[in-house]
């Protein structure tokens, strides 16, 4: 699925998890499974995000996140580039080394578009059921998979070791 963006003159390609993955890991372990472990929670992000994501990488050169490196404890150790064995591309972090404050003052300054969640204590987006909004003074990963005690990672951004570029 093909959507313009008018304000940044491009077109984005929208990238959907295979119906048919979605079908056989609910019909397997149920609805909502991914609450009941840290396994299943992985294997519903790897259907849901991973999946689409390495088909939209699908002979891309240069991956460009939005990481930073306060986020957690894994984004800590993340060079600003990298190259993925695994996907034979480069990953560039360019917000790796700025702060929160500084992110917002850009978007800002800049009058970027974001998710208005953000304004509402989502520090941290990712699917409906796996995200809520932060109380002040949580980390700001607190609300992702708030249920369980984990690394707090979806395997977008860990597994398969990078080598670092200085």
């Amino acid at each position: 699925m093909e959507r313009t963006n008018a304000r940044y003159k491009t077109s984005l390609k929208v990238y959907f998890p295979s119906p048919a993955d979605v079908e056989v890991f609910v019909t397997e372990k149920g609805i909502n499974s991914f609450y009941e472990s840290v396994e299943n929670r992985k294997e519903c992000c790897y259907i849901r995000k991973v999946k689409p994501l390495n088909r939209a990488l699908n002979g891309a050169k240069v991956w460009i996140t939005g990481l930073r490196a306060e986020q957690s404890e894994n984004r800590k150790r993340m060079p600003m580039i990298e190259w993925d064995e695994t996907k034979q591309l480069y990953k560039f972090n360019p917000l790796i080394n700025w702060s929160n404050e500084e992110m917002i003052a850009y978007l800002r300054d800049h009058n970027v578009p974001y998710n208005p969640l953000h304004d509402k204590g989502f520090i941290s987006i990712g699917c409906a059921p796996c995200t809520r909004a932060i109380e002040q003074g949580e980390d700001a990963r607190a609300g992702r998979w708030w249920w369980e005690m984990s690394k707090k990672e979806c395997g977008l951004h860990s597994g398969n070791k990078i080598n670092n570029l200085k």
